[in-house]
């Protein structure tokens, strides 16, 4: 008798492949007797490599034509950076999983930060970075980047630095190229930043209740966290944003039940050196609640 067979959508980077088969391990791990088949998927993102993303109509031009496939019956899940996947969720559609979260830091590729000389050049595609770069070390020159990671890795500024996630890097093996890891008081990450999410059909329970299986609660906690606070902003701000829940008990406080979420977060009304920066941290038992709260808390302190 033939084995059922799992199809899973993703991009067809390098690191999304990767992705796709670490969550193919998981589920292979939890649910014996699997064949597990990837359907790779373009994406408008990877079609375009030149226009900036905000234009192309923000991170979800990762996500759509993957989760279309699904949708459409080519797929039965989709495997996404969950930083990729729009804070809204889509009909139809059931965020099933979030697997356990990497390394959520961003990190400088070429110089550290505290090297460069007044006026290098940081390349970066992403208004969260440069914001929170430029508050720092005002004196730096921001260009765009867009690419994979070997393309990117291609592009280091003589003199300067590209920005890329610390966990794309280690990932796929290439942690040596790692000039400086930035803390995330330095630098809040983007919501969902080193986690995978694992979408599939809403009507499809039989999967929905399978896919619990490989899901890291307490990652799943802080994520949704972050993604209720970007929702709450209205799902793909374009003004520079960032998130980074962390559960209590691996911040040393809290009863040891790793109920209760720290949320820190920014908001920024530009993203130059002259730029205000508003920025929140609570602390609260539900994620959803959390992340509303902040959200509210930070566009109040830009509009006024």
């Amino acid at each position: 008798m033939p084995q059922p067979t799992l199809r899973i959508a993703t991009r067809g980077s390098a690191l999304a492949i990767w992705q796709a088969s670490h969550v193919s391990g998981l589920i292979n791990t939890a649910v014996p007797g699997l064949n597990i088949e990837v359907v790779v998927v373009e994406t408008q993102g990877d079609k375009d490599l030149e226009t900036p993303i905000s234009e192309l109509g923000g991170k979800g031009i990762f996500a759509k034509e993957v989760q279309l496939a699904v949708l459409e019956g080519r797929a039965d899940i989709a495997v996404h950076s969950a930083k990729d996947l729009p804070a809204i969720p889509i009909d139809g559609l059931h965020l099933a999983a979030i697997t356990e979260r990497g390394d959520p830091r961003d990190a400088l590729v070429g110089a550290t930060l505290g090297s460069m000389e007044p006026g290098a050049t940081v390349a970066t595609g992403s208004k969260r970075r440069r914001v929170q770069l430029s508050a720092i070390r005002p004196d730096l020159n921001f260009i765009d980047l867009r690419g994979n990671i070997a393309s990117r890795l291609s592009k280091v500024p003589d003199g300067g630095a590209v920005v890329m996630a610390a966990v794309a890097l280690r990932r796929l093996q290439l942690a040596d190229h790692l000039s400086e890891v930035l803390s995330v008081d330095e630098v809040v990450p983007q919501v969902g930043q080193a986690a995978l999410a694992v979408e599939c059909r809403t009507e499809d329970e039989p999967l929905v209740n399978a896919l619990k299986l490989i899901e890291d609660p307490g990652s799943r906690r802080c994520v949704d966290a972050e993604r209720a606070f970007l929702a709450e902003l209205g799902g793909d701000c374009t003004l520079p944003v960032g998130a980074h829940g962390v559960l209590l008990d691996s911040i040393g406080e809290g009863d040891g039940s790793g109920q209760g979420v720290r949320l820190s977060a920014i908001l920024a009304n530009g993203e130059t050196a002259s730029a205000h920066i508003a920025r929140a941290r609570q602390v609260g038992d539900d994620p959803v609640a959390l992340g509303k709260s902040v959200a509210r808390d930070l566009r109040v302190a830009i509009d006024g």
